[in-house]
């Protein structure tokens, strides 16, 4: 990986985290490792009572993409069948480690070149067909 690419990753994954936090989410983790791959974020939404729609869930996975060119569409566009494959893996390494919890995959897309940079959320993005 190019120091480039790496650079734009990590920013994509800071403006992530900020964002995350300032929705109540608790990030228990950034790029945890597996045999398996890599998680760019783990978090836990908020407590029960300040949970907001479709935050069932106790452990959320969020996939980071960010576009710092505007060639070749948006960041989620790269969360491809192959990589949802591997995100349902890893789901499962999380539910190993989280027994009693419910898991959750969640794709958050930068478009760096807008000022300020453009977040999309995706909520569930990623599920067992």
């Amino acid at each position: 990986m190019t120091y480039e690419r790496k650079s734009t990753g990590n920013y994509g994954e800071d403006l992530a985290t900020q964002f995350l936090k300032k929705r109540g989410l608790k990030i228990i983790e950034r790029n945890f490792s597996s045999k398996l791959g890599e998680i760019d974020i783990l978090a836990r939404p908020p407590s029960p009572r300040l949970r907001w729609i479709n935050q069932k869930s106790d452990i959320v996975i969020v996939e980071v993409k960010t576009k710092s060119g505007g060639n070749f569409g948006e960041g989620f566009e790269m969360v491809n069948y192959h990589k949802k494959r591997k995100l349902l893996l890893l789901a499962k390494v999380i539910q190993q480690k989280y027994p009693d919890r419910t898991i959750r995959i969640d794709i958050i897309s930068i478009d760096a070149n807008q000022n300020p940079p453009e977040l999309k959320h995706f909520v569930n993005a990623v599920e067992e067909s």
